[in-house]
């Protein structure tokens, strides 16, 4: 989903607080635009301000600041009601509260909030000025509800507020359902080209090849699977060239070389750098590659804990062609599982395998982690189109990715 994305699948955060808590600062912070008029007198907000984005890396969000609802008179009124009003809209709660203050209102905000089963976070603004009650902070851990401290008007503790939004946004919005349906569509074809070889388990599929195929019919659209050497045939045998070509990344030369230029192509795994990750943070990651040189520390994670065989594509395969394409000795370190390091400051880039055996709360964090470090953040099948020279067309299913490559020219 991307900035058209329609109002009802954004994930909708209302900013409820107090008059001058500093709630449109904190929304101009995280949006790091001038979204909301900024005032140092009471109520500048008079109605809920939208503002649609795309937060990373969450995805398409809106976020509602609300007129502060301690508002008193006829129009502090108004605003009170349209302010109620966002409470049943909203999908996420943020509660905005100067430090030093905390009393029945905003007891009467997380009433309303837990009424409604809203996810919800407290965010104790302008805390150089003094710091939340400690009464207040036991009581909030004692109910679960996360607590963030930051002085939005510095942007100290955004990234804290980021990661508090992640790892508390609702499940049916993290974890987005679609693979490739979208990109194919009711009644066209895909083909999937899946080749046999020692990495392939015996008598299945992998997980992504499988999810896709079922992501395919449950979006109505034709799927075709064929092996690498049986692809031209196959293509040959079509009355139409299918909508969307999907290979395993470790096939994409000969692949690319036996798909008609006009037919889109791509990878599972660039596939599910969208559906597990932050597709457009990780192409922004993959362009690091070109600043890689000699002796450059690079992280390998493997989120499953297969034991590698031959020429495995993490221990193997990545580290020769990443070499070969900056023409020098790099040195990898190789993580599996749940063995994601805190400090990822010691690395020049991270590359993450496809992510299928976690959920995508779990890889969003992961990014953002390197985010926070400012560390790039790949995938292997970005990784592998890269130093292929083939990025541009196994992205081309992606146009706001692709711009991303394009505008970095």
């Amino acid at each position: 989903m991307s900035m058209s994305a329609p109002r009802s699948l954004r994930l909708h955060i209302g900013l409820f607080g107090r008059r001058n808590v500093g709630k449109s600062s904190l929304l101009n912070a995280i949006t790091a635009q001038q979204t909301s008029i900024v005032s140092e007198f009471a109520g500048t907000t008079t109605d809920p301000v939208e503002k649609p984005m795309e937060l990373l890396p969450l995805g398409p969000v809106l976020f509602i600041d609300t007129a502060g609802v301690d508002d008193s008179g006829a129009l502090g009124e108004l605003r009170v009601q349209k302010t109620r009003q966002v409470f049943d809209r909203t999908d996420f709660g943020v509660i905005v509260a100067e430090a030093p203050v905390w009393g029945e209102f905003e007891d009467g905000i997380l009433r309303e909030l837990e009424q409604r089963g809203t996810p919800r976070i407290v965010v104790f603004n302008k805390i150089d000025i003094a710091e939340p009650p400690a009464d207040v902070l036991e009581r909030l851990r004692a109910k679960n509800i996360p607590v963030v401290t930051t002085i939005a008007s510095t942007g100290k503790g955004i990234l804290d507020f980021r990661q508090a939004l992640l790892d508390n946004a609702p499940d049916d919005f993290v974890n987005n359902p679609t693979i490739l349906g979208d990109l194919v569509g009711p009644g066209q074809m895909a083909v999937l080209v899946v080749p046999i070889d020692k990495e392939a388990p015996k008598g299945r599929l992998i997980m992504p090849q499988v999810q896709s195929i079922r992501d395919l019919l449950d979006s109505d659209a034709f799927c075709m699977v064929v092996k690498e050497r049986e692809l031209r045939a196959a293509l040959d045998m079509l009355k139409e060239p299918p909508k969307l070509v999907v290979t395993d990344s470790q096939a994409f030369l000969k692949v690319a070389a036996d798909t008609p230029r006009q037919v889109q192509l791509t990878s599972f795994s660039i596939l599910f750098a969208r559906f597990r990750g932050d597709l457009l943070t990780q192409v922004e990651g993959t362009l690091a590659i070109d600043t890689l040189k000699t002796g450059d520390r690079i992280l390998v994670s493997e989120a499953c804990s297969h034991h590698p065989i031959g020429e495995d594509i993490g221990q193997v395969k990545i580290p020769r062609w990443l070499t070969q394409y900056v023409g020098g000795k790099l040195e990898f370190t190789h993580v599996r599982g749940h063995d994601f390091p805190d400090d990822v400051s010691q690395y020049k880039l991270v590359i993450h395998c496809g992510a299928c055996t976690i959920n995508r709360r779990e890889m969003l964090s992961r990014i953002l982690r390197c985010r926070q470090a400012n560390i790039p953040c790949t995938n292997y099948g970005l990784t592998i189109a890269y130093s292929l020279g083939i990025f541009e067309r196994a992205l081309e299913p992606f146009p706001a990715a692709l711009d991303i490559v394009r505008r970095a020219k």
